[in-house]
């Protein structure tokens, strides 16, 4: 049998189906104000504020409450962080950052209802102050712009024990909010299945990677896991809740299982043989995580907290929210139907957020310089140009597919141990891969990069988010040759269509940069002139098989 669930058969018509599935909002009729004749929120719709735009549950919530007939307006510091996702030029996009008391009250004026899908998992030591003060100031903004309600995704956490210090700040934020006076729906779940988040892909390669394992005695703790559409289905219902509702509500699948059932079910359903695992006590929440982010793309500092959350039992203990928000006729989606619904999108590209959308925490952000007399000091380049035979568009296919699958064009030995070795110190390293293996849009993830700037055809610029001593940026272009007209040239390898750019730049942080860049330097010619190299020799093999093709 084969151990690659991707390729695994699916139920049959089930997953296709759930594909391109209906918006939540047609489950919901009479919570939802609808969409006018056109198909869009009508003019005088209520209008939703969306914080956490660009990550995982925010990117996907927007859409839905979109078809649902909500206006809506999407709050993020950096609003060009949204260009080219399919709902840009559907919302209103706002600049804001809510730690600033001005900019998110300005930002939330003639809201009916604001969802807050903002925490700072795996940023390090201060996150719980971080969310805390992100938190007060947000309750405070939205009572001052007269929001009508607010809307928080939680974690789901046991009674009466001492909690995680991930589940103890989410549930802290969801006192405050509560406390803001304003009417306010907490949602708390646990582990959530679907395409792209981070507790399934833990789940998943933990599964599809090791037959055997050893694993913590909390793998028998019970967990009450919930599919991402009905995580969507709440938070498009939850809006319609009337003013004297404020409080907390459980939500979970239908079904109650340990993180031992899920695995083994996992297998099951992904065609795998099943697998061996065995519970001992060594190994604590800390080698746990470690051992996690080794072998999953799930780096350390975001696996910890989703590892710690994992030693408490989360099982709903009441299901109240059902008589504000009715269960679907079909029922809520079930554990394995989640998994089938989730292996068939990766395995078709149909991952529309990831856990990785939103930026690494602690990791650089600030932009490439655009002044060549750069004032920020030092600045050093590695810049290179080559013809390429090939049409500027078969270059421009090559260049936004790389990394993930496609690797990095050059000693691939290299790009590994440096990937590893960011891992061990803390960093995403090369297994977070990408959303999509041949598009791309600003603000993915590539491995170890941030996509800075994309301009289709033209123009790729990825900022490292690797832990090195300063701010690195590795730029790629596609360039059309200045020679004579290839009509008028018969000569293809005298005079090829399009050039490749490739520019590396790294600014140093204190001595230890400028050490780090001449260390590294005299490798450049290997790493990034291979890559060059490869990469244009990638495009040229395309762009013959294509001629082939053409003429065949």
């Amino acid at each position: 049998m084969s151990d690659d669930p991707v390729h695994s058969p699916a139920a049959p018509g089930a997953a296709e189906a759930d594909l391109a599935p209906e918006p939540v909002a047609h489950t919901l009729p009479g919570l939802v104000p609808g969409v006018g004749p056109d198909g869009r929120p009508r003019a005088d719709a209520p209008l939703a504020a969306v914080t956490g735009v660009t990550g995982y549950v925010g990117g996907r919530l927007v859409p839905e409450l979109l078809a649902a007939g909500y206006r809506v307006r999407a709050l993020a510091r950096s609003p060009k962080r949204l260009r080219g996702r399919p709902w840009t030029r559907d919302v209103e996009a706002v600049e804001a950052d809510a730690s600033d008391l001005e900019q998110i009250r300005a930002a939330l004026q003639g809201v009916d209802v604001a969802y807050y899908l903002i925490h700072s998992l795996g940023s390090g030591r201060t996150f719980e102050a971080r969310d805390r003060r992100t938190a007060l100031t947000f309750a405070q903004a939205a009572r001052e712009a007269g929001v009508r309600r607010v809307v928080y995704l939680g974690g789901l956490y046991p009674q009466g024990e001492e909690l995680s210090p991930h589940l103890a700040s989410r549930t802290e934020v969801g006192e405050i909010l509560l406390a803001s006076g304003v009417p306010t729906t907490v949602l708390r779940a646990a582990v959530i299945l679907g395409s792209g988040s981070a507790s399934f892909e833990m789940m998943r390669y933990l599964t599809e990677r090791l037959p055997a394992m050893t694993v913590p005695r909390w793998v028998d703790n019970r967990i009450q896991p919930i599919a991402i559409r009905d995580v969507l289905r709440y938070l498009v219902g939850a809006a319609a809740m009337p003013p004297d509702v404020s409080r907390g509500f459980d939500i979970g699948g239908p079904d109650v299982l340990t993180y031992r059932d899920m695995m083994q079910r996992y297998a099951a359903a992904a065609g795998l043989r099943r697998r061996v695992v065995v519970g001992v006590g060594v190994l604590t929440p800390r080698l746990s995580s470690l051992w996690v982010s080794l072998v999953t793309p799930v780096p350390g500092g975001l696996a910890r907290p989703l590892v710690e959350s994992l030693v408490h039992e989360v099982v709903c203990d009441e299901h109240d929210i059902a008589r504000w928000v009715p269960d679907p006729p079909e029922g809520l989606v079930g554990f394995d139907r989640a998994v089938l619904l989730a292996l068939r999108r990766v395995h078709d590209a149909a991952v529309t957020t990831r856990w990785s959308s939103a930026a690494a925490p602690g990791a650089p952000s600030d932009p490439l310089p655009s002044d060549p007399d750069w004032a920020g000091g030092s600045l050093y380049v590695d810049e290179r140009r080559m013809p390429v035979d090939a049409s500027p568009a078969s270059l421009w296919r090559v260049v936004e597919a790389v990394g993930g699958e496609h690797g990095w064009y050059s000693w691939p030995l290299a790009w590994r141990l440096r990937g590893l070795g960011d891992r061990l110190v803390g960093g995403p390293g090369l297994r977070r891969g990408r959303r999509d293996p041949q598009r791309l849009l600003v603000d993915d993830a590539v491995d170890f990069w941030r996509v800075e700037e994309v301009d289709p055809g033209r123009l790729l610029r990825l900022r490292a988010e690797m832990r090195v001593p300063g701010l690195a940026w590795l730029e790629l272009r596609v360039e059309t040759d200045d020679g004579p007209d290839e009509a008028a040239d018969t000569s293809r390898r005298l005079h090829p269509p399009a050039v490749f750019a490739q520019r590396a730049l790294f600014h140093p942080r204190g001595l230890l940069g400028h050490v780090y860049w001449w260390s590294v330097a005299p490798f450049h010619g290997v790493v990034f002139g291979g890559m060059q190299r490869n990469l244009a020799r990638a495009a040229e093999s395309a762009e013959r098989a294509r001629t082939d093709r053409r003429d065949a």
